[in-house]
């Protein structure tokens, strides 16, 4: 494999493409250290800021992993957790044989809740709690539920750190979602969510907005997830989710 100096293309990213078929070859092994930047600099007769520019484009793609003092290396294959399961957090990570545990951060109440034009309950009541998961005793991800207090009216008893919200839906109300609809952004977190999630103030996290949809109501659920991606690879199905 050459580069082309003719091609339009830049350097760096021929030099990239050239490591990502290495890997996908296995020729660099994942979890293995790739050649340093003055290798390939040699290997391909390029300067290294332009060997730099190849290897951080494939940090940011999660490909490469920079280890300080030691060198770059094959990252290895993340799981990856269906964000969007209609069946419920827990068990998208039951699919995977992953043991979340759960722990309610603030118990469920029924609140008034506060204007905010993305909150379907805004103004009126909800019932509302909070919990955090963690993996192997690692917080990764917290939960603000917000739920329709008029159709889940007696919904206070349950203990949603152990059991998932939509087995004890579906289970005392026999009902199940039909379809929802999800918003993705960047956040970086507020003190308490610093402190839960052990990260620093400028560590940017994914924001979720979720709102599940039922055939009794529409926005009968609505949640805002807040979730480190460091450890799993968040990903949502496009087309049809039956409800499984």
């Amino acid at each position: 494999m050459i580069l082309n100096q003719q091609s339009p293309v830049p350097l760096y990213h021929q030099l990239a493409r050239i490591i990502l078929e290495k890997i996908r070859n296995g020729e660099y092994r994942t979890g293995a250290k790739i050649p340093s930047e003055p290798e390939l600099a040699k290997e391909f007769a390029l300067g290294r800021p332009t060997v730099r520019q190849a290897t951080e484009l494939l940090v940011r793609r999660r490909i490469l992993l920079r280890k300080r003092g030691s060198g770059t290396y094959v990252r290895e294959k993340e799981e990856e957790i269906d964000l969007f399961s209609l069946a419920g957090t827990m068990s998208a990570f039951e699919k995977k044989g992953i043991q979340l545990t759960r722990r309610i951060i603030k118990q469920i109440i029924r609140i008034k809740v506060d204007e905010n034009k993305d909150n379907p309950f805004a103004g009126r009541e909800a019932f509302f709690f909070s919990r955090l998961s963690s993996i192997a005793a690692s917080p990764f991800l917290i939960e603000d539920i917000y739920l329709d207090s008029r159709i889940f009216s007696d919904i206070s008893g349950d203990d949603f750190s152990v059991h998932s919200l939509s087995g004890i839906i579906e289970d005392r109300y026999q009902m199940k979602p039909t379809h929802g609809k999800q918003s993705f952004a960047v956040h970086y977190p507020d003190p308490e969510q610093t402190e839960l999630l052990n990260i620093p103030e400028t560590y940017p996290i994914l924001f979720v907005k979720r709102y599940l949809h039922f055939r009794e109501k529409e926005n009968a659920i609505y949640s805002e997830l807040f979730c480190k991606t460091d450890t799993f690879v968040f990903t949502q199905q496009i087309g049809g989710m039956p409800y499984e």
